[in-house]
């Protein structure tokens, strides 16, 4: 169905956005959201493609702004957590302690 990305935004993001995130100005697909949970700032960020979303953030477990965004999410949609991702759109991504490394070695080979 070619318009089902999109009529999945149409839905999401107004969601997105009661829920309390920003959508970022720049590219409407990415949204932005600061929390202070037990005295510690709490943030998100959140890509969309098409009908898969894509989340940084810093803090886990019971409780964490993402956790309390995920648990919001299944209760509004039949969606699944797959993991960490390692890729998406062709970009390598590496999460590290301290910082999110993104490398195109592949493209920039087949080039």
């Amino acid at each position: 169905m070619a318009q089902a990305g999109r009529r999945w935004q149409r839905s999401l993001f107004p969601w997105l956005l009661q829920f309390g995130f920003t959508q970022c100005k720049s590219d409407p697909c990415v949204f932005t959201m600061t929390r202070i949970i037990s005295g510690v700032s709490h943030q998100l960020v959140l890509g969309c493609y098409v009908d898969d979303l894509f989340t940084l953030y810093l803090h886990e477990g019971v409780g964490s702004l993402y956790d309390q965004f995920v648990n919001a999410l299944t209760k509004r949609w039949n969606v699944e957590d797959e993991g960490p991702v390692s890729d998406l759109l062709n970009v390598d991504i590496t999460a590290h302690a301290d910082c999110v490394e993104l490398k195109q070695e592949k493209y920039i080979a087949h080039l």
